[in-house]
């Protein structure tokens, strides 16, 4: 009996599998990596009642074709896509039943840049170092083991299961990818490191994404921000580590980031304003204002709550 699970037809941009990422081991040098977005990631799971770290796919800008070896449900969330089934439409954020022969096509990004197909039960995939998120940079996780991103011919083994009720996600908790973006920063304990004008900069001008950003960093682009020292010791990099280089144009860390750095920081993103920059496209606008620690711990630990994290 052939095992059953989805085959690829075209990988699309670019096509990656995820999960909440590998921790414990950046003393090694490895990334966390895991899902860009985890709001969207995260529904996929909760909507098919997974466990919330259950591998899925990551599908940037589109393109991603496969046939159904299956009978099982997925849930489809994130960046709108057009995602069809046997060229009929499919909804984004609810569940779907597919069956053996099916046809599903991602088309190309027209809302946000990142979509996420997940399946009940999750894609069956072997773990490197406790995950399976794919870092390409340094060839681990992924459907291979060494970092791959999905091509023509791989094959996603899954269970299967019989159709089930459809479920959504709430319109309230659905994100407009497209609204201007404000995002939150956390002071840290290196912003006395910059003269007071030089760090209400980054709370007065518009910056936009460069084009030269990517799941390790988003690059920004507008007024220089100068620290008063060019360098630091070198130390662990936090998830949305707001880095300011020699030229003075901020680095947002994101994902893939490097474990070591040695730029002065200005402060951290809050990470769910850090999911929503990761659906950006380059040349978006973004803007920043403060919140304080204590908000942030608090509207986290009632994320991952709610999500069973």
């Amino acid at each position: 009996m052939t095992q059953p699970g989805l085959k690829v037809l075209k990988p699309g941009i670019l096509t990656l599998v995820q999960d909440l990422g590998r921790f414990a081991y950046q003393h090694i040098g490895l990334s966390p990596g895991g899902a860009a977005d985890e709001h969207a990631f995260l529904w996929a799971n909760r909507l098919l009642n997974n466990r919330p770290n259950n591998p899925a796919l990551e599908i940037c800008f589109g393109g991603l074709q496969l046939e159904v070896l299956a009978n099982t449900n997925i849930a489809i969330t994130g960046a709108e896509m057009n995602a069809t089934l046997n060229d009929q439409p499919l909804e984004n954020w609810q569940t779907h039943s597919i069956k053996v022969g099916d046809k599903l096509n991602f088309a190309h990004a027209s809302s946000g840049i990142r979509s996420y197909l997940a399946i009940q039960d999750g894609f069956q995939l072997q773990p490197s170092f406790g995950s399976v998120a794919t870092v390409m940079r340094e060839k681990i996780g992924g459907i291979d083991g060494y970092g791959n991103p999905l091509k023509t011919d791989d094959f996603l083994p899954c269970s299967e299961h019989k159709p089930t009720v459809t479920t959504h996600v709430p319109p309230l908790f659905i994100p407009d990818y497209q609204q201007p973006l404000i995002l939150s920063v956390i002071p840290c304990e290196q912003t006395d490191q910059f003269d007071e004008a030089e760090q209400e900069k980054l709370y007065h001008w518009t910056y936009r994404i460069s084009p030269q950003s990517n799941s390790m960093g988003i690059r920004l682009e507008g007024e220089p921000i100068t620290p008063k020292v060019k360098g630091i010791i070198s130390e662990g990099i936090a998830y949305g580590t707001i880095q300011l280089p020699p030229d003075g144009q901020p680095i947002i860390l994101l994902k893939d980031r490097q474990t070591m750095g040695g730029y002065p920081k200005l402060g951290t993103l809050f990470v769910l304003d850090a999911f929503l920059l990761a659906q950006q496209q380059a040349y978006t606008e973004v803007r920043f204002t403060q919140i304080s620690l204590e908000d942030a711990q608090e509207k986290l630990r009632y994320f991952y709550r709610f999500f069973g994290v």
